[in-house]
């Protein structure tokens, strides 16, 4: 039998002991409608980014500019109980919170990275009840994460590590069904938030470096029985089939495992697609549509009816996973994406078609000789690798920004991203086959500081999308890996850095108003709520996963070694 990289022979079984659910059942649980999705109370935080549109942005203004520096820990709990383990050699990277603290009417539901969701009371902390998924004793994936749970009625929604869907109680956490979306042995996994619009749960699957298919798949959120199931490689005879020669479409990539926006106005979800497989593009010559992609998809059939490509052929692994933010500004409707390539992209999407209207780099890219009128790159053939040909390329494959959601303040058009920069990668292709479950890359790829990095890796840039002029933009000497919130308050909250600083940011100056010291670092999204007329902000630590791995390239290119505090807690802070 052939060894799997990704399946490492030490059981998991120290972090798959049951966990007793907690007695504790919410009482009059506030269901969750279209409606209330669709136009969310102030005080709650309902979807991973709030609202559909994407914008991680609170309109609660009681922390505000003036009195942040009161700041103050409400509540403090321990997610566990994997946090307590000491010994992480099994895993190929230390579990990372990424989830963000959901709130509906002060009710918080957190997932963690062994499969939990915790329900807890948002204004004191104490438990309601605790789900744990029991993951199979022999999977370690690559990517020890849960991105949260999406809400529908009186249901939680979470998809696994093994490619499940799971729908629990929201006012009990009795596990209500269980769906399979792929069998987790071929490679196939799931880290995101599923995305719900009016019944239909849709999620996406990880595994883009195992050669999968890649899809995003509909569910009924009463039964989960599956009702659609997209593709994003296209088979022969379809719409994009032509952009891949020969069978590489049945192990083209194209995962999606960040939760998608969706665009109400158009009725159309919109999902980004990542990463090509194997990783050289002269393997798979053409397009290779939908990779490095945005597909708009109609949650009702799961049709594809518009799609935008950042960039073909990908020979970088620049994952475009991170859906556009979508906004009204000035009577237009638009499509924003700062791109893992490197580039901003803003988009019109009039009548549910994207379509190009401007781009420019944000970071320094040497790769891309600029964009056509349709946004299209060309490229340097000098950076671009091939078989047995080496080519050296900025960014590098973690790109201007990874996954981390970047916040837009509706009322002032300006959008705030953490970024990384100063980094730039190689890479030389080599013949792979295809095996079920094995790493299909083609390519190691390399990565390095250059010199400019001495002064900074990550910062925090803020942009006006009316003009995409950069405002200001924040320096920090480590890399940063912080998912934004934006405030009505006039504020910007990010963790993300090696010092396991939590920072208030002056949303107008970039000035830092205020900053708490944690107890690990930071990936996972702030959220801000209200209840009984008090506004909280949320966030959990939990440092791991790729802002680790990242860290180490640092290291070894700068001859450093950096200890960043795991965490493993969530923290509220009040006034």
């Amino acid at each position: 039998m052939t060894r799997r990289p990704w399946l490492l022979a030490t059981s998991l079984a120290a972090l798959t002991v049951a966990l007793p659910l907690q007695a504790g059942e919410i009482a009059d649980y506030a269901p969750i409608t279209a409606e209330r999705l669709e136009a969310p109370e102030d005080g709650n935080w309902l979807l991973t980014r709030r609202t559909y549109d994407g914008h991680g942005h609170s309109p609660l203004t009681e922390i505000s500019t003036d009195n942040v520096s009161g700041l103050k820990v409400a509540w403090s709990l321990p997610t566990g109980p994997y946090a307590e383990l000491s010994d992480f050699a099994a895993l190929p990277a230390r579990p990372a919170h990424q989830s963000p603290a959901l709130v509906n009417d002060g009710v918080m539901f957190v997932t963690t990275p062994d499969q939990q969701i915790i329900a807890v009371d948002a204004a004191t902390g104490e438990e309601h009840w605790r789900f744990r998924h029991e993951l199979p004793s022999d999977i370690i994936p690559v990517h020890p994460t849960n991105r949260g749970v999406a809400l529908w009625e009186d249901k939680l929604f979470m998809a696994t590590l093994d490619a499940k869907l799971i729908a629990v109680s929201a006012a009990t956490g009795e596990k209500l069904w269980e769906a399979t979306m792929e069998e987790w042995q071929n490679g196939y996994y799931s880290t995101l938030a599923p995305l719900v619009v009016d019944g239909i749960v849709m999620a996406g699957v990880s595994g883009g470096e195992f050669g999968i298919r890649g899809f995003v798949q509909g569910f009924d959120a009463n039964s989960g029985e599956s009702l659609w199931k997209t593709y994003t490689i296209p088979a022969p005879g379809e719409p994009g089939s032509e952009t891949w020669p020969g069978d590489t479409w049945k192990t083209g990539g194209g995962p999606i495992w960040i939760t998608g926006n969706y665009d109400v106005k158009n009725g159309l979800a919109m999902w980004g697609v990542g990463n090509a497989a194997p990783w050289i593009g002269d393997m798979r010559p053409g397009d290779n549509l939908y990779t490095t992609s945005t597909i708009g998809v109609d949650p009702k059939t799961g049709e594809i009816k518009t799609h935008f490509q950042y960039h073909w052929n990908d020979s970088w692994d620049w994952d475009e996973v991170v859906p556009p933010t979508l906004m009204t500004l000035d009577g237009q409707d638009l499509a924003v994406r700062f791109a893992r390539n490197g580039w901003i992209y803003k988009m019109d999407r009039a009548g549910g078609e994207l379509k190009f209207i401007e781009g420019k780099p944000y970071v320094y890219q040497n790769v891309f000789t600029g964009l056509d009128e349709n946004g299209r790159p060309s490229y340097d053939p000098e950076r671009v690798a091939g078989t047995g040909k080496r080519a050296d390329f900025c960014p590098s494959a973690w790109g201007g920004r990874d996954w981390p959601a970047d916040a837009y303040n509706p009322n002032t058009g300006m959008l705030y991203i953490s970024v990384n920069e100063n980094h730039c990668g190689s890479a030389e292709g080599a013949p792979v086959e295809y095996e079920p479950g094995v790493l299909f890359l083609g390519s190691g790829l390399e990565m390095a500081p250059t010199e400019a990095a001495a002064d900074h890796i990550g910062a925090l840039q803020a942009w006006d999308i009316r003009t995409l002029e950069k405002k200001w933009q924040v320096n920090f000497k480590m890399p940063n890996w912080g998912p934004v919130l934006s405030t009505e308050g006039g504020l910007v909250f990010v963790g993300g850095t090696g010092d396991a600083m939590f920072r208030a940011f002056d949303a107008a100056s970039g000035e830092v108003l205020w900053e708490h010291q944690m107890d690990g670092g930071i990936v996972a999204p702030p959220t801000s709520f209200e209840v009984d007329g008090k506004q909280y902000v949320a966030v959990t630590t939990g440092w791991g996963v790729d802002g680790d791995r990242f860290q180490g390239f640092i290291d070894a290119g700068m001859g450093t070694e950096t200890k960043i505090p795991q965490g493993g807690t969530i923290w509220v802070f009040a006034l």
